[in-house]
């Protein structure tokens, strides 16, 4: 892939999140970063002062968002987007490769879609395009006023699996639950193995019923007139009016009830034994779900476990979970930092996806088309 450099008045900023991978895109684009100092007052209140002249300039603010400090990297970007608005800036993208609150995209229950919240705050500090990678639900895109390069990591990963996994074509590819299927099957296709899917798993705590104060939601509505039930009597009256009648009620009085989900037993769809199991996915943070499917896969006589991921968020006590679990190898990119677990884990291994970054920066520079970069790709990769 050619990184030529970039043409014209292009200056970029980097936050604090992630410094290693400014660097990595600087150093590509051979360009210096923009110096800056973002601090902190005495009151952790956010402080940005840049070093030089933006007017007129195309300026890329590199932010991720995976650290454990994620609230504090946002209002990083913010600020940054709105400091390079009001410095007359010419152009303002945001380069984002894990994009924050991803994970709350739908509405659950009584909270809010987070994303469409944050993607809102983005656009109006002043960023006028968004360069990402593998978003959580690309649905995600729409919640943008404003254009959105959502890059994919899988032709890198898809490349670790040839030439670092020996005997790959023994393996098979891993679905950890049936949502994660058209990733998998993608996987498969392009490396031409098999692919086994592991269904059921133990209830969890967000599978529980939802229960509600004593308030009236939960009174029964009342029952309907006996006329509505039973069977189909007459047909359309001679005025042209349907008749009441024969409308049914097949025998409910009242609003159904949906009948609860019940999980089965966790069990693996799929010949796995005496292959190489390798799991995808778009991102690894609780790594509890994937400690199972492992000892699951090792039951079924896979005697080698691979975890591939674009994000390795890798929250909490995960560093350690995958220590002791009979997963071999977890293998994520450097979108974010995650030095600090690597050295509590042997395990976790990087590949650093900073050239396609840096390729998608100076194509949009440089007003080129970027569909080179989505070559044979699709929205399942």
């Amino acid at each position: 892939m050619n990184t030529g450099v970039c043409s014209g008045d292009i200056m970029i900023l980097a936050g604090n999140s992630h410094p290693t991978l400014a660097q990595l895109i600087a150093e590509k684009l051979d360009r210096k970063l923009v110096e800056a100092q973002i601090g902190k007052f005495a009151n952790r209140e956010t402080q940005l002062e840049i070093m030089h002249s933006l007017r007129d300039r195309d300026v890329y603010i590199l932010q991720t968002g995976g650290n454990m400090d994620v609230n504090n990297s946002i209002m990083e970007l913010l600020v940054m987007a709105y400091a390079c608005k009001t410095s007359s800036a010419r152009n303002i993208i945001g380069v984002i490769p894990y994009l924050p609150y991803s994970k709350q995209s739908k509405m659950r229950k009584r909270g809010c879609i987070v994303s469409k919240l944050l993607a809102k705050m983005m656009c109006k500090a002043g960023l006028t395009h968004i360069i990402t990678m593998d978003l959580h639900q690309k649905e995600i895109q729409g919640f943008f006023d404003c254009p959105v390069d959502n890059l994919r990591a899988s032709p890198f990963l898809l490349n670790y699996i040839r030439e670092q996994i020996p005997d790959y074509r023994n393996a098979v590819i891993v679905a950890k639950d049936p949502a994660s299927c058209k990733r998998a099957t993608s996987y498969a296709e392009r490396l031409r193995l098999g692919i086994a899917v592991i269904h059921g798993e133990a209830k969890t705590p967000d599978d529980e019923d939802d229960v509600d104060a004593d308030d009236g939601r939960t009174s029964p509505p009342p029952e309907p007139p006996a006329r509505h039930q039973g069977r189909l009597h007459s047909s359309v009256s001679m005025s042209g009016e349907v008749d009441p009648s024969r409308i049914m009620t097949a025998g409910v009085t009242g609003v159904p009830m949906q009948a609860a989900k019940e999980k089965p037993p966790i069990s693996v769809v799929g010949d796995v034994g005496g292959r190489i199991a390798i799991m995808v996915d778009d991102m690894i943070d609780d790594v509890r779900s994937f400690v199972a499917a492992a000892e699951m896969l090792k039951e079924r006589g896979a005697y080698k476990i691979y975890v591939l991921a674009t994000h390795g968020l890798l929250s909490a006590d995960a560093p350690r979970l995958i220590e002791e679990s009979a997963i071999d190898e977890v293998v994520v990119t450097n979108t974010v930092p995650h030095d600090v677990q690597k050295i509590h884990c042997h395990k976790i291994k990087t590949v650093d996806v900073s050239i396609l970054l840096a390729e998608a920066i100076r194509r949009l520079h440089n007003k080129e088309s970027l569909s080179y970069l989505f070559r044979n790709i699709t929205t399942e990769d």
